[in-house]
């Protein structure tokens, strides 16, 4: 074993009292409050009311848990229904299981709600929150390392990842101290990569809406379609051989290039389409 292999964690929670804490769970918290914190700042900068994005939260972040607990339990449907399971295991999320492909559409359908109700443009808000969510979903790649999760193929790299052998995530048949590559930490750097291109982008289009949130799409699609092709503990779901989460990732990035088609003819920058929606929904968006 190599002496600078990233180590398995000792631990994943801590007991206050009779109250658990798990790592993933705080982590998690951190992303959301994160994420809403610069979005709501960077509609702020678009004369947009600094509680909106809030607001908005309180619709997408429910809703998109929800999604992304259903997604997970819906592609490892062996690890929650079988002779003797505890089906309540389904609802316990701070053990883990959360899949970020559920989450965004789920709540993007939230915020969709929260972004109607608040008389914000959709589009206004989704490229808002594209660096956010770049960054709350690097932040929550670290609660995967706590709960021994997200990992690739076996890797002689000096940064290869330990892997509890005892845990249930050890592959059967592989030695114990076998090193994995740690697609966590892969993906994490990758989604901090995004935000610079995100924003990079944003200055050479000048803000057209649209541009964000497609950058967005393409970029985490490919990336995340690359590290499912080597991953260890993929979902059980295939589509003509092919991972499922392989798939939803390529669709992600298709996506995104539509939505950059749908929006490149469009010469207004983001800030002249908020003015103009302003003066059309006065009451809406400067409420409160």
């Amino acid at each position: 074993m190599l002496p600078i292999a990233i180590p398995s964690p000792d631990i994943s929670f801590i007991d206050i009292g009779p109250l658990r804490i798990h790592f993933y769970a705080l982590f998690m918290l951190a992303a959301i409050a994160a994420a809403t914190a610069i979005t709501g700042r960077r509609m702020r900068r678009l004369d947009f009311p600094s509680g909106a994005a809030v607001d908005i939260a309180i619709w997408a972040v429910p809703i998109g848990i929800l999604g992304g607990r259903l997604y997970h339990v819906f592609t490892h449907p062996t690890d929650y229904f079988y002779a003797g399971a505890d089906l309540w295991r389904v609802l316990y999320v701070w053990e883990g299981g959360l899949a970020i492909f559920g989450s965004i559409t789920f709540g993007a359908l939230g915020a969709w709600i929260g972004a109607r109700r608040r008389g914000v443009p959709f589009v206004v808000f989704a490229d808002a929150l594209a660096p956010g969510l770049l960054l709350a979903q690097a932040i929550g790649r670290i609660g995967n390392y706590f709960n021994q999760e997200l990992f690739g193929t076996p890797t002689t790299l000096p940064w290869g990842l330990e892997i509890n052998p005892n845990s249930p995530a050890f592959p059967d048949g592989l030695p114990a101290g076998t090193l994995f590559h740690p697609l966590f930490l892969y993906e994490m750097l990758w989604n901090l990569a995004g935000i610079i291109v995100i924003l990079g982008i944003e200055r050479l289009t000048r803000r057209r809406p649209g541009f964000a949130i497609g950058t967005y799409f393409i970029w985490y699609g490919i990336g995340r379609a690359w590290f499912e092709s080597f991953r260890l503990d993929p979902t059980e779901l295939e589509l003509l051989g092919v991972k499922i989460n392989i798939i939803t990732a390529g669709a992600a990035a298709v996506v995104g290039a539509c939505i950059l088609a749908i929006y490149m003819n469009r010469r207004n920058s983001l800030s002249a389409a908020v003015r103009d929606q302003t003066l059309d929904q006065p009451s809406k968006v400067n409420q409160q």
